[in-house]
């Protein structure tokens, strides 16, 4: 005969596995899924496209403050071989040191500036990438009516994650062909 200590435990043991399954397979049916938010940027054209057009801005930006940097370093070559051979009077000197200065930071502002346009466009571009991606996939919900679709990646607050939840490479299929569409 088992002491009733036993059966409590042997029920207890049941009902904990039973309960465990049944919290298991409510997850997956009900619609708890994820997707590796990185892999999606990372596979995904518009964010390609987005950085390459990135790219090509801040070639640009580079190209034309060399060239306003050369120029003004040619002007203080100038400047300076004109004042060590004395080619200048002490007026002439001062006026153009002025206008050198002014040039140096009329350079430092164009720098500035190239600098935060760059930024803010890439930070709206990542705004526009992951605005994107969530009206995907919301779009993509509605034919597979899951109750949450997580965003996981690393360091996150998602530490494990059941890999038969892991809807990554469909979403990012998906996402492609319909930027790809929208893109024609």
């Amino acid at each position: 005969m088992l002491s009733l200590v036993a059966i409590i435990a042997l029920i207890s043991t049941g009902c904990k596995k039973s309960q465990g399954t049944a919290i298991g397979s409510a997850t997956k049916s009900s619609g708890i899924v994820f997707v590796e938010l990185d892999s999606v940027i990372a596979h995904f054209n518009m964010a390609t496209d987005k950085q390459t057009e990135l790219m090509e801005k801040q070639k640009n930006s580079e190209a034309e403050l060399n060239t306003k940097s050369q120029a003004f370093d040619k002007d203080v070559r100038d400047y300076q071989t004109k004042a060590q051979k004395g080619l200048i009077t002490r007026a002439t000197a001062a006026e153009i040191e002025q206008t050198l200065g002014q040039q140096q930071q009329d350079l430092l502002s164009l720098r500035d500036k190239l600098a935060g346009t760059l930024n803010e466009e890439s930070v709206v571009a990542q705004r526009q990438i992951l605005e994107y991606i969530n009206d995907y996939l919301i779009e993509y919900n509605k034919d597979h009516n899951y109750q949450y679709i997580l965003a996981k990646q690393f360091p996150g607050q998602v530490l494990y994650s059941d890999p038969s939840l892991d809807i990554t490479a469909s979403v990012i299929e998906g996402i492609n062909a319909k930027y790809k569409a929208e893109k024609k």
